[in-house]
């Protein structure tokens, strides 16, 4: 099957102007079963964040970041946006063999990557790989084989907003105790779907990145 990085090649990339070309393209290219991390990274990165695009998706709750479902992919990835209060922030997670990226829409977000714990060390505090900060329009990227990360709105003033794809999906994943590297796992929800608010859950997941 031809590379994707060949058919990006061979037709320039096309900046979509707005969230729903964005869409249309990532369902292009996610037609092939071959990923080009680099190349889906340079696409989300062309998108310039518009709120009249998004707007609709952007579901705050006071007690913690939410996710919000844009769309399916058919089954091959979630496209969706998460809403970041003052101060929200994930537990140390993996993502379940799945590839990550993350753009950031409104304010900023603090990244921190983690090794995976010493399977010979039961009870040792993760070490860090690094941490940095992403500004509006920036892209990220992580998967199991890179190590395992959290992210933060460290702001105490300011909300954030970021576009998250995951190919492909999944329901649940790991998070880790920083202290120890114990892991659990936790079910993913979703805070709403398409814009509409989903049935509140008695059970909420530690977990919603």
């Amino acid at each position: 099957m031809e590379s994707l990085r060949n058919k990006m090649d061979q037709t320039p990339l096309q900046v979509p102007a707005t969230l729903d070309d964005l869409i249309r393209q990532l369902h292009e290219i996610f037609s092939s079963d071959k990923i080009n991390v680099e190349e889906v990274c340079a696409l989300m990165e062309s998108y310039k964040s518009n709120p009249a695009d998004w707007s609709k998706f952007a579901k705050f709750d006071k007690h913690r970041y939410t996710r919000n479902l844009v769309d399916e992919g058919n089954g091959k990835f979630n496209l969706m946006i998460l809403c970041w209060g003052e101060g929200h922030g994930s537990s140390i997670h993996d993502h379940s063999n799945s590839h990550c990226f993350l753009k950031l829409l409104q304010g900023q977000l603090k990244e921190t990557q983690f090794n995976w714990p010493d399977v010979n060390h039961k009870n040792q505090e993760l070490t860090k790989k690094w941490e940095k900060t992403f500004d509006e329009n920036q892209c990220t990227y992580i998967h199991d084989s890179i190590g395992l990360h959290r992210v933060e709105n460290v702001s105490h003033t300011e909300s954030a907003v970021s576009l998250h794809l995951y190919i492909p999906p999944f329901n649940t994943c790991h998070s880790f105790d920083e202290r120890t590297g114990h892991k659990n796992e936790v079910k993913m929800t979703f805070w709403s779907r398409f814009g509409e608010r989903t049935p509140f859950e008695t059970s909420v997941s530690k977990e919603n990145n």
